[in-house]
This record gives C-alpha cells, structure tokens and sequence, in this order.
C-alpha cells in the first residue's frame, strides 16, 4: 500500500487530549470527532485538513490517557497515516486496532516539515519526502498489525475471521 500526501507537522510529545479534547469524548461518532481533531493543538487545524493529508510529529506522539477517540478523530478526519520518532504504547496499539497506520521513523521525524509532500510504502517501510528528494526508513510494521490496516481495524479483521 502507498500512501501520499501533504504533511501536517506537530511537536514532541502530543497528547491524546491535543488530539481530542476532552470535553468532545461524550460522543463515539467519528465525524463529530474529526470536527474537532487536533483544534487545541491548531484551533483553525480541522478546517484545513484535508481527506489524504498525513501528520509527522516527534517522540511519544499520542502520549496520556488511552482514549481510542484519538486515532478514531484522527483517521475520521481523513488523515491517512501518522509519522513520528515514537508513539506512546497505548495510541500504537488503539491506532492499529482502528486501521490507522503509523510510522515510526527518528530521521523522518526530524527532517519532514510542515507542507512538505511525502509517500510511504507501508510493505517496506520506506517514506519518501517528494519535496525535499530524500528517503527514510520507518520502522516495519509486523505482519498481524499490517492485516488490521488492510482489514480497516481489528472489529472488521475479526468479522473476516469469523466469516
């Protein structure tokens, strides 16, 4: 799978609640969600977002309370992929289990900057910054998380399963 898009760029350490506030978790739809994805991050962020863009932060990305409203806000928004140095355990695994891919990735982290044009190749791991000509690679994604991706998350991989 190929993903390419225009990047969004954030900091170190964001967490769940600049991701989602809180006072917007009494609701579990995810287009109400995306309304308000990353507002207290960038409060004009949601209406520039587009279906197809990709964020690149720094290290433990997703970091705080366990909220699946994070990644479910972030992917209903339309963004299709995260990057980062690192994540924190809990978004890793919530970002999975909802079909949201995430890359982890010290030099594309550090060299990806705001607007700039980037792919990645999921199936090998390779992210490429269109804008500046250079290439970095992520961390591979292991073979179960790549099949919830493809599955659109664990419900839908485990409706396949049962089918």
């Amino acid at each position: 799978m190929i993903l390419k898009g225009k990047v969004w760029r954030f900091g170190d350490d964001v967490d769940t609640d600049a991701i989602i506030p809180a006072r917007y978790l009494n609701t579990h739809d995810p287009t109400e969600l995306a309304k308000h994805v990353m507002e207290d991050a960038d409060k004009e962020f949601p209406g520039k977002v587009s279906r197809g863009d990709l964020l690149a932060a720094g290290k433990n990305f997703g970091c705080g309370s366990s909220r699946e409203h994070a990644p479910i806000a972030i992917k209903a928004a339309g963004i299709q992929a995260v990057i980062a140095r690192s994540f924190a355990r809990i978004f890793y695994r919530n970002a999975f289990n909802i079909g949201l891919p995430i890359f982890e990735s010290l030099k594309a982290s550090e060299r990806i900057r705001q607007g700039d044009i980037v792919e990645i190749d999921a199936g090998t791991g390779l992210i490429r910054n269109v804008t500046l000509g250079e290439e970095y690679a992520a961390e591979l994604i292991p073979p179960f998380m790549q099949e919830l991706i493809t599955a659109g998350g664990l419900i839908e991989w485990t409706k396949r399963r049962i089918r």
